[in-house]
């Protein structure tokens, strides 16, 4: 991951909380308009799952990347493909954190709510601080909308909002009289109202507007009206803001100028991150990538993404099931394919059979679990860390297997570099654990030179690679490296080199079935300390002030963990960090680290999963923060948290 250091002013930025984003706050005017200069602003878009708020939020959050500030982002949606209109579970919003300085969460709490509906409203307005700014429209608020959640007076005319400062605007009105010259029927020119929201808000903050623009002549490419029309509406929204009384005032937030290294960055998702590290992996590893799978929520864009690539040598093949998906990518694997497999953690259940065959045969093989909420089909969209041990032992007999977690949305890239090469070096699968949080979210991506990329090259075996004691020159499968344990990658066809596969047990060496009972205790110990074996960096600590308690997390919690940390120092207190980015053989430093505090605090989006692994392998008593509601930590929570641990 590329790190962004920030100086102790701008991280006392992050930690004041969402709730203050005013702090610094300069004001200019332009002509009639008061300009006001923030360092950070929350918004959250929100209305039914048909308004398009993930589209909108996603232009915004793409302009906001090309004017450079830093930026994270939250998108949150139901698991229909399209719930009852109107409804409280029918509800989709986008959030977006964006700053002039280095930020790690989408932000605890909204600064500014843009709700489409009365459903919106009521979904979210317990998370606006009060203060904030509300956008409503007003077109929506009919009796009828509004009795769907239990809204039997209007918000906006009972003083229920008295704390906000609301700006009633008539967005389905004014879209449609913008299109009024288009010959679009009013359900057609209503569905750009998201465009004239998007407009409204790009001007509220200063955002460029051509890339939205060329963006909507792009994807309606083939409906040139269509474009036209969103253009017109998202035209209209802009100058609303510029000449309406009600918005006396927009903002400026400036580029995080000092929060990057130098290069070159684009706003990536950490599922585009994640397919671009298998290319590059595969680019580096001289090997063509393949991928069977089988589409679920939300590992599904992997699939997208990489079927888009042939190019450079990738294949996709989506399957009739789970276990085909993952069947036909360990036949790539044996045939001498970087193979990959993505899934979610139902879809883990159902390959566990062949990963186990994996195990077996070891053969390089990427893993990918995006994790949601479960169990069963429990909460497709929403977000969980609840398969770390599923990962680690999910698989009859003794069947380990490396684990290998992404912390951001732009580490996914790196973290699928590391999974392939410890499957390549090691010839073993490998669980890579990314979550729906990580998948959705975005932030600014560093694009690295092609010359940091690791070498991930393999030699095939060629020849034979053993002599028989009558002199005879043989290829034996299994036997292996001395230093990595691996045994020889033959791929199929190659003169000589033919030898038996399956999973029933393997002789040591010949490959050849085995029902011995030392052999298999061999093999099984084997199989074990290959893995333990496997090279990862020490873990490192960041501990400035001599602590003696530590928060030790693993995957997506870094960011909500790290802006919690920065809180407390920020009050002078010192408390130490540490994230795991292995959790399949754990560095050889972490016995060490864990016995040099007090007091170890483990925040996970589960039951205590790794808590419970560190407990019992290194006999230290970690305490647990667990929280399994489908949403990531907030840091003012954990920071509280915290808090409470160090002075207990």
């Amino acid at each position: 991951m590329t790190s962004k250091v920030s100086s102790p002013a701008e991280q006392a930025d992050e930690v004041n909380g969402s709730d203050e984003a005013l702090v610094g706050e300069q004001r200019r005017r332009a002509g009639d308009k008061e300009i006001r200069r923030l360092d950070r602003v929350i918004i959250r878009f929100a209305g039914d799952s048909g308004d398009g708020m993930q589209l909108t939020g996603d232009r915004f959050t793409s302009e906001t990347a090309s004017f450079g500030n830093d930026l994270s982002t939250l998108p949150n949606f139901p698991a229909e493909i399209r719930a009852p209109a109107g409804t409280l579970p029918g509800v989709s919003s986008f959030q977006l954190h964006f700053a002039d300085h280095d930020i790690l969460t989408p932000g605890d709490a909204p600064n500014v709510l843009v709700a489409m509906n009365p459903a919106a409203l009521k979904a979210n307005i317990a998370d606006v601080p009060r203060g904030g700014e509300i956008i409503v429209n007003t077109d929506e608020f009919a009796k009828r909308a509004m009795a769907k959640v239990g809204y039997e007076t209007s918000p906006l005319e009972d003083g229920s909002l008295d704390g906000y400062r609301v700006h009633p605007v008539p967005l389905t009105t004014l879209t449609i009289e913008a299109l009024k010259d288009f010959g679009l029927s009013r359900k057609e020119a209503e569905r750009s109202k998201n465009m004239f929201a998007l407009g409204l808000l790009s001007w509220m903050y200063h955002r460029p507007t051509e890339g939205t623009e060329s963006f909507l002549r792009q994807k309606f490419a083939k409906k040139p009206n269509i474009a036209e029309a969103n253009i017109a509406a998202f035209r209209a929204g802009w100058n609303f803001g510029e000449t309406t009384e009600d918005f006396a005032v927009s903002y400026e937030v400036a580029p995080a100028s000092t929060a990057f290294p130098t290069g070159t960055y684009r706003n990536i998702s950490g599922n585009l991150a994640l397919s671009y590290g298998l290319i590059a992996a595969s680019r580096q590893a001289d090997l063509p990538l393949y991928l069977g799978s089988y589409p679920i929520t939300p590992a599904s864009d992997i699939l997208h993404e990489l079927a888009k690539h042939k190019n450079f040598g990738v294949r996709t093949f989506q399957a009739e099931d789970e276990i085909a998906g993952i069947g036909a990518a360990l036949g790539a694997a044996f045939g001498g394919s970087l193979a990959v497999t993505t899934t979610s953690g139902p879809g883990v259940a159902l390959k566990s059979e062949t990963i186990g065959l994996a195990v077996s045969l070891e053969l390089p093989l990427l893993v990918v679990d995006i994790q949601r909420g479960g169990p069963s089909t429990g909460l497709p969209t929403k977000t969980e860390q609840a398969d770390l041990l599923q990962a680690m032992y999910g698989r009859n007999g003794e069947a380990p297997v490396p684990v290998v977690a992404p912390r951001t949305p732009a580490d996914c890239f790196d973290a699928a570099l590391d999974a392939a090469r410890i499957a390549l070096t090691y010839r073993t699968p490998v669980f890579l654990l990314s979550d729906g949080y990580l998948a959705n979210g975005s932030e600014p991506w560093r694009i690295p030179d092609v010359d940091e990329l690791p070498d991930l090259r393999v030699q095939f075996a060629a020849g034979p690679n053993h002599e028989l004691a009558d002199g005879t020159e043989v290829f034996w499968p299994y036997k292996r490296d001395p230093h990595t344990l691996a045994r020889p990658w033959a791929v199929p066809g190659t003169p000589g080199l033919e030898h038996r596969i399956g999973g029933i047990e393997k002789q040591d060496g010949t490959g050849n079935i085995s029902y011995d009972p030392a052999n298999h205790d061999f093999m099984v110990r084997t199989r074990q300390a290959k893995i333990d074996g496997i090279e990862v960096p020490d873990l490192d600590v960041d501990d400035p002030d001599g602590a003696r308690t530590l928060v030790l997390g693993w995957g997506s919690t870094y960011g909500p963990i790290t802006a919690a940390v920065r809180r407390l120092r920020t009050t002078g207190t010192p408390i130490a960090q540490a994230h795991l980015r292995h959790l399949n053989p754990f560095p050889k430093n972490l016995g060490t680290v864990l016995k040099q505090y007090d007091k170890v605090v483990v925040p996970e989006m589960n039951l205590g999963q790794l808590a419970g692994l560190v407990r019992a392998k290194y006999l230290v008593d970690a305490r647990s923060f667990n929280q399994v509601n489908g949403m990531p930590f907030k840091a003012q929570q954990l920071a509280h948290v915290l808090q409470e641990a160090i002075n207990d």
